[in-house]
């Protein structure tokens, strides 16, 4: 009887360590990592939301503090059949938004969720700081990169096949003397009876490689040490417990505004309960007026003044990695600019003529917005216009899909404006009228754009006469008739109604 009770005893106990267990392990599938949560957020989430403010969707910091696991499991795996159900919660949603149904996401298993819902969850006033520290670089290797990138990173990449095969380590298939003649002229060396460089003639149809007689040995040997050496990696160290230092917006002081008309107001309501002075209740009455009609007029002037509307776009389009860091001229994707009345939207060919082999991101990156984030947006374009990135081809019979950009500079209906006669006559540079845009990772309307702002610039910008001999001539007359040297544009007619509304 007392061995029977033991086993009894050890029965119990292992039942009950094996409960604990499988308790924590499903605990423990339900907790999410919040590392690979960031990332699936960006790839999946962040066009239409934010953690800390409404986008397009509401803030989802926190969400799973405001509705239950499996009610936000199954709302984004599927909302229209969650809807479909009659969950109250999910129809109240749909109609905040307009009948504006989202995205589903059947693809993302349960376990996907909750580290995005972990994610969501972090606190950002604990939030880890990553500090980039950078390995010492070889100077050999960095000139390297920059003859790669000049002449080869159009076809080849360093850790994958592109337009030719991928180079990285490329040392320890070759020896460097043959490496040397390939690269300076494969086709004297498959001539000669190489049998490597006609093997690899044949394995890419018969396309010969462009040949490099100009590049010096030097230069050959840098290239070598840097397809050896790679990309100068980051390395993170963590601080905990600091804040990201992000710019916070800029405070209104239209509070000021108010509290002064509001003790204005005090003033004269006391003067007209306190005080029998007929002179000063005149006074106050006329005050009153005359504030009403300033505030009145300032108010309708300021109608359709759009300055800084910065709206949410389909793709995140970042000028400063475009025209900042890059340095592609604007009118390279804006080519309508010079020849036309207005600037032109890019197709997305032209952003394929670059993103043919540009496949991912690998600039700096901030907590915001990680690799994951900009290779998302760089395959939105792919797939708007279908193209493969793997085989490298469009893809056959695919409907193209438009990018539907958002306007930001926008003029009345009632007036004129031509580019090209700014951009080309005048020679304007574009940042004259919309700002540093080199540094804006969102584009905003840097200008007010109105008519006082366009006369002032007319009025203190000169005419510019080099190799025009119509503005030559008329601009002697002008200076005799105005007795200046040099004649502005508003001089030369720029202050006429009829050259900006007709």
């Amino acid at each position: 009887m007392k061995v029977v009770m033991q086993s009894n005893t050890f029965k119990k106990l292992l039942t009950g360590l094996s409960f604990l267990f499988i308790f924590s392990i499903s605990l423990s599938a339900q907790e999410g990592d919040a590392i690979n949560g960031k990332k699936l957020f960006n790839v999946n989430c962040a066009a239409c939301h934010k953690l800390d403010k409404k986008v397009i969707g509401p803030a989802l910091k926190g969400i799973s503090e405001k509705r239950e696991n499996a009610w936000l499991q199954s709302w984004i795996k599927d909302n229209n059949a969650l809807r479909a159900s009659g969950d109250q919660d999910a129809i109240d949603l749909f109609n905040e938004y307009n009948g504006m149904p989202m995205t589903a996401y059947p693809q993302l298993s349960e376990q996907d969720i909750n580290d995005i819902l972990a994610y969501t969850d972090d606190k950002p006033a604990v939030a880890e700081t990553a500090t980039a520290t950078t390995q010492t670089v070889d100077p050999k290797v960095a000139v390297g990169k920059k003859i790669f990138q000049a002449n080869c990173a159009a076809c080849h990449k360093l850790d994958k096949k592109l337009i030719g095969p991928a180079l990285g380590n490329m040392a320890d298939r070759r020896d460097d003397a043959w490496l040397k003649s390939w690269i300076k002229d494969n086709n004297a060396l498959r001539a000669s009876g190489d049998q490597e460089a006609i093997d690899i003639f044949k394995e890419y149809n018969g396309m010969p490689m462009t040949a490099f007689p100009q590049l010096s040995d030097e230069d050959l040997d840098a290239i070598i040490a840097y397809t050896t050496a790679g990309d100068v990696k980051k390395v993170a160290t963590t601080q905990v417990g600091e804040t990201d230092n992000i710019a916070k917006p800029r405070g209104s002081t239209a509070w000021m505004s108010y509290l002064v008309i509001f003790v204005l107001l005090l003033v004269v309501i006391w003067i007209y309960i306190a005080s029998n002075n007929t002179f000063l209740k005149i006074v106050a009455t006329v005050f009153v007026l005359l504030t009403g009609t300033y505030v009145l007029f300032d108010t309708l002037m300021d109608i359709g003044i759009d300055q800084d509307y910065q709206p949410i776009q389909p793709i995140a389009f970042s000028h400063t990695i475009h025209a900042g860091d890059n340095k592609i001229d604007c009118e390279y994707c804006h080519s309508s600019a010079k020849n036309s009345k207005t600037s032109g939207i890019p197709s997305v060919n032209v952003c394929m003529n670059c993103h043919k082999s540009i496949s991912e991101y690998t600039g700096p990156t901030t907590s915001d917005k990680d690799k994951a984030f900009y290779d998302a947006e760089i395959h939105k374009i792919y797939d708007a216009i279908g193209w493969d990135a793997d085989k490298l081809a469009y893809k056959e019979n695919y409907e193209q899909k438009p990018i539907k950009w958002v306007r930001i500079h926008n003029l009345p209906d009632f007036v004129y404006y031509n580019h090209s006669q700014h951009v080309t006559v005048a020679g304007l540079k574009c940042q004259k009228c919309h700002g540093p845009v080199e540094t804006m990772d969102e584009v905003y309307q840097f200008s007010p754009l109105t008519m006082g702002w366009c006369l002032d610039c007319h009025k203190e910008t000169n005419v510019d006469l080099k190799g025009n001999e119509y503005y030559a001539k008329i601009h002697e007359e002008l200076a005799k008739k105005f007795g200046v040297e040099k004649v502005t544009i508003a001089q030369l007619g720029g202050k006429e109604c009829g050259k900006c509304h007709y």
